[in-house]
């Protein structure tokens, strides 16, 4: 499912969103909050004006991440993920839904699961 939403989204040229999202998750997960891996360098690709991987936030969300990756903690991004996740729930996950590749892979799981039932 997550490789099929992430390859729909470069589709439509915004698989930076859920990228950025995982990373936020692995920070958010992470025993080390997140120093070790990543910092600064990775999260720059999504935030800088001219990152190639930028990301779709309001100018004063971008500042306060710029700020807070100076010093790194676990739940710095936390707003931003929160406006991607929202931007991925209400704009791009709907049309995903609606895509060929979703339904070519919920008609592959039927599929299979009927086939599992059969036998």
């Amino acid at each position: 499912g997550p490789v099929i939403y992430k390859t729909y989204l470069k589709t439509e040229h915004s698989d930076e969103n859920v990228e950025f999202w995982l990373a936020c998750e692995t920070l958010r997960r992470s025993r080390h909050g997140g120093k070790a891996f990543l910092w600064p360098g990775n999260f720059k690709s999504y935030i800088q004006p001219q990152a190639p991987n930028k990301i779709n936030i309001d100018s004063p969300a971008r500042k306060a991440m710029i700020k807070n990756i100076q010093e790194p903690t676990q739940s710095c991004f936390v707003e931003a993920q929160r406006i991607i996740y929202v931007h991925m729930e209400r704009d791009s996950y709907p049309r995903f839904l609606e895509s060929k590749f979703y339904q070519e892979l919920k008609h592959s799981i039927q599929t299979s699961g009927n086939k599992s039932m059969v036998n």
